[in-house]
């Protein structure tokens, strides 16, 4: 993906880069400017890969809710990956045409999970749909 889109701030292309995995919040960082993304990536049907889905799984709850207690989205990138084929389609949000709402926690995993106790959350895009712009 990231090979594929120039940076939103400054327009250079092949500037994004992955930033470590479990960073929060952010996924990439353009290596010119500084600018951060969130990337999201959800498999679908090929019929499904142009349109934006009512739902998408985030990442940890409690970061991202400091992070909006303080006023702060990140940019979000939405990658769909057809499930029966190697084709793709990438949409972004900006993080100035997000709310609040379309953040929804999830609850706690169970005692019994590996990861006892940790909460993520989902991105309810259903009231962002028309706000994505697909990148060519």
């Amino acid at each position: 993906m990231t090979q594929d889109c120039s940076c939103p701030r400054c327009k250079r292309p092949k500037t994004l880069r992955l930033l470590p995995p479990n960073f929060k919040c952010a996924d990439v960082i353009c290596d010119f400017c500084g600018y951060l993304a969130q990337v999201k990536t959800k498999t679908t049907s090929t019929s499904l890969i142009k349109s934006v889905p009512k739902t998408v799984l985030g990442a940890a709850w409690g970061p991202q809710r400091e992070r909006m207690a303080a006023g702060i989205f990140f940019p979000l990138f939405l990658v769909l990956v057809a499930s029966d084929t190697k084709n793709y389609s990438i949409f972004y949000l900006s993080a100035d045409l997000q709310t609040r709402e379309m953040f929804k926690e999830r609850p706690r995993l169970s005692e019994s999970a590996r990861r006892a106790g940790w909460q993520g959350f989902l991105y309810n895009l259903e009231s962002v749909r028309d706000r994505f712009v697909p990148i060519p």
